[in-house]
């Protein structure tokens, strides 16, 4: 729940939305650079509430049907300067879906193990690629999206290296 906390009051703290704004900003705009996925948004706005981080206020726009528009509290934003805190200085070892293969690749014949290795590199260069054009393709990019795919693409190239060494050394 920390991660979605952190989400919802991040959001909130530009200023109040409506869930339907908050649920599109997830998916369209932080989906395709953090990847976390939300079921719902309005079981955690609930519970944000209800804990007082979040008001929710009736508001209309023009002639639009009433809808809720939440905006963070004082308590809230404390809430999130904590959350954010924790999470900058948060370091758990990274863990990738590929350790446990390669914990048993001495049981794996080397031309297979190769085989599986570049394709995962071609798989990875394919990523870096679609990171490098969704950086370009962004109007006027966010200064912290930017920041994320420049992490994002520095981690596929840690890989890229890492993998493509150990192919090297299966011979």
């Amino acid at each position: 729940m920390i991660e979605h906390e952190l989400l919802f009051l991040g959001l909130l703290m530009e200023g109040p939305k409506h869930g339907y704004e908050i649920k599109r900003q997830i998916e369209e705009e932080l989906f395709p650079f953090i990847g976390l996925k939300i079921k719902s948004i309005y079981y955690p706005l609930r519970k944000m509430e209800q804990l007082g981080l979040i008001n929710k206020d009736i508001g209309r726009e023009g002639k639009w049907p009433e809808k809720y528009v939440y905006s963070i509290t004082p308590k809230g934003q404390k809430i999130f300067d904590h959350l954010i805190t924790e999470s900058f200085l948060s370091i758990e070892r990274p863990y990738f879906n590929i350790d446990l293969s390669l914990y048993f690749l001495d049981y794996v014949d080397k031309g297979i193990a190769r085989r599986h290795l570049r394709a995962r590199v071609i798989f990875l260069k394919r990523i870096k690629r679609d990171l490098e054009n969704l950086k370009k393709g962004m109007k006027a990019p966010k200064r912290h999206l930017a920041i994320i795919l420049e992490h994002d693409v520095d981690l596929v190239e840690a890989e890229i290296v890492s993998i493509t060494t150990l192919i090297d050394t299966l011979n």
